[in-house]
């Protein structure tokens, strides 16, 4: 397995500075930011280290960015946008699914052959309505992956954290039994997880029992952690906001159990690319506690792998 991390948290650096940092602290690869220019709509999105639109106009462009990695021997895991491609307004819709798929044509064009995003959800509507618009918003998105040969590796994170999001979140596969469903109605194998078990902590869900059901579907790996906070969990409930009762929390100072999860992986096998996503607010507001929080969580993750 390679050990690296996710970009977004470095919003302020450019590529290369992004890349140079990954370098010079051993990251083995970065799964890179490619959000439109200029478009941030929530914390940690919004930052593009790659201009996806620049990679598909620009040859000079494209190569630098391979260059530059080469150069660091740091590799691309994956590009990442995680936007809603089923959100209920039909314009935001139509201009992030086109994004989405400029991202997935300058993932084959850089040779990267991997997108890690969300499947979206329309949240106003229930289970069975937003597994009808999976059948038809999807299937092009998944044509397009196929013909391009990039696989699209979808996070488990429900995107349901406070009342912006109420009732239903913004992201369908958060579960298992969602996944199943998903994965019979888009039937490729191009289609699979990034597999993030901090998500499963606060929905109270096994986060160790599905990599082995859904081992050939793992594509990508991420690395954070929750904190469930009891005292406040048994005053409001599950059906509270879930940022009422838990937080994201650095590897190693939240609840999961990271030497089980990583034994899990290593039993199917997994070999590709693992990255720390850090969302811990006690490592916000200084550039110096940015660089501290992947510092700390390589240190602490180097314990398992290897």
């Amino acid at each position: 397995m390679k050990l690296g991390f996710v970009s977004a948290i470095l919003d302020t650096w450019s590529y290369e500075e992004m890349m140079d940092f990954a370098s010079d602290h051993g990251f083995e690869c970065v799964e890179i930011a490619c959000w439109p220019q200029g478009k941030a709509e929530r914390r940690y999105a919004g930052v593009s280290h790659i201009d996806v639109d620049k990679v598909l106009a620009d040859d000079e462009y494209a190569k630098h960015i391979l260059d530059y990695s080469k150069e660091k021997n740091v590799e691309i895991s994956s590009l990442a946008f995680y936007p809603n491609t089923m959100d209920g307004d039909l314009e935001k819709r139509a201009s992030v699914v086109e994004h989405l798929k400029n991202v997935i044509r300058a993932s084959h064009k850089l040779g990267i052959g991997m997108v890690t995003t969300f499947i979206g959800r329309d949240q106003t509507k229930n289970i069975e309505e937003n597994l009808e618009l999976v059948k038809e918003v999807w299937p092009p998105i998944i044509k397009l992956a196929e013909e391009e040969n990039v696989k699209i590796a979808i996070e488990n994170c429900p995107m349901l954290f406070g009342p912006d999001q109420w009732p239903g979140g913004q992201n369908l596969m958060t579960t298992p039994a969602i996944w199943r469903k998903v994965f019979a109605i888009l039937d490729s194998d191009n289609l699979g997880i990034n597999y993030d078990p901090s998500h499963f902590v606060w929905q109270m869900i096994d986060y160790i029992k599905p990599i082995y059901e859904f081992k050939d579907k793992i594509f990508h790996v991420h690395y954070k952690d929750i904190k469930l906070y009891n005292d406040r969990l048994n005053d409001c409930g599950i059906m509270a906001y879930p940022l009422d009762f838990m937080s994201p929390k650095l590897p190693g100072l939240g609840d999961v159990r990271w030497d089980k999860y990583v034994s899990a992986l290593t039993d199917i096998g997994y070999d590709g690319y693992t990255c720390i996503e850090v969302e811990d607010k006690a490592f916000e507001g200084s550039k110096e506690k940015v660089e501290q929080s992947l510092i700390l969580s390589q240190r602490y993750l180097k314990q398992f792998v290897i």
